[in-house]
């Protein structure tokens, strides 16, 4: 009854099968593994948002790198903005998706170091080489409080560092970068701003992080497994409902062969 299974289109039907059965469910593993991943990130972000505010160097210091735990914990500083060497960031946007510029302004500590310090969003100027207007930051000695954040890279934005650009503009809010410029001495990353906030409009503060969705990866492990479970059954349906119709055209013509006699 089942000999047609070692037929051309058979074989080539079951080897698809076994080839797809394992797939899915290594599909399965790794869209799990994707959860997982995205369930500690996002409780690495509430955690750090949760946490006590800190002073900043106690989480960073020149030449370090912030680190994944220490990415978005709020951090405390006592002293001035420099406004004359601040710089715009191009390319960011805000949170009604305006493409614009993120203000970047230095922050000296009482011992001389710099914590760059990342003022919010402001709308582009009347060109994209026209320096935009930038409300001036709070004068003399101030408290400031941020997310701590790890500098920006090429590697991990996506973002590509241009030369040649217009004077006080820059790409990427990297530290060491930053250093070279100001000939100073920088703490690693940066803050973006949560307080004080700005007098106006402008700069528009930074919104908290967003969580990834990682739900959805546990979704498309189950759907996967559904799928790789799915696919046997679905073959055996397949072959039963082959080998219904085989005997069922055989009984037919067994039944027309042995009527043909009698009609006659």
């Amino acid at each position: 009854m089942y000999r047609f299974l070692m037929s051309r289109q058979w074989v080539i039907l079951t080897l698809i099968a076994l080839l797809l059965i394992p797939t899915m469910i290594r599909l399965g593993i790794w869209q799990m593994h994707r959860y997982e991943e995205r369930t500690a990130r996002n409780q690495l972000v509430t955690d750090a948002l949760a946490a006590d505010p800190v002073p900043v160097e106690k989480l960073t210091a020149p030449g370090h790198t912030v680190t994944s735990a220490e990415r978005y914990r709020t951090v405390t500083a006592k002293g001035r903005f420099d406004a004359e060497d601040e710089v715009v960031v191009r390319r960011r946007t805000s949170s009604d998706d305006q493409v614009g510029y993120h203000v970047l302004t230095p922050f000296v500590l009482h011992d001389g170091k710099v914590l760059l310090v990342n003022r919010g969003w402001v709308p582009s100027g009347p060109t994209q080489t026209a320096f935009p207007k930038v409300p001036a930051p709070p004068a003399g000695e101030v408290t400031v409080r941020g997310r701590l954040m790890p500098s920006e890279t090429t590697a991990a934005s996506g973002i590509k560092n241009l030369s040649d650009l217009p004077d006080r503009q820059i790409m990427l809010i990297n530290s060491e970068q930053e250093a070279r410029r100001l000939d100073a001495t920088v703490l690693g990353g940066y803050i973006a701003l949560t307080a004080p906030g700005p007098k106006g409009d402008t700069p528009e503060l930074l919104g908290n992080p967003g969580k990834e969705d990682a739900a959805l990866n546990y979704a498309y492990a189950v759907q996967w497994w559904l799928f790789a479970a799915a696919v046997p059954v679905g073959w055996v349906i397949l072959a039963r409902r082959e080998a219904r119709d085989r005997a069922q055209a055989a009984a037919e013509k067994q039944d027309s062969s042995e009527a043909e006699p009698a009609a006659v």
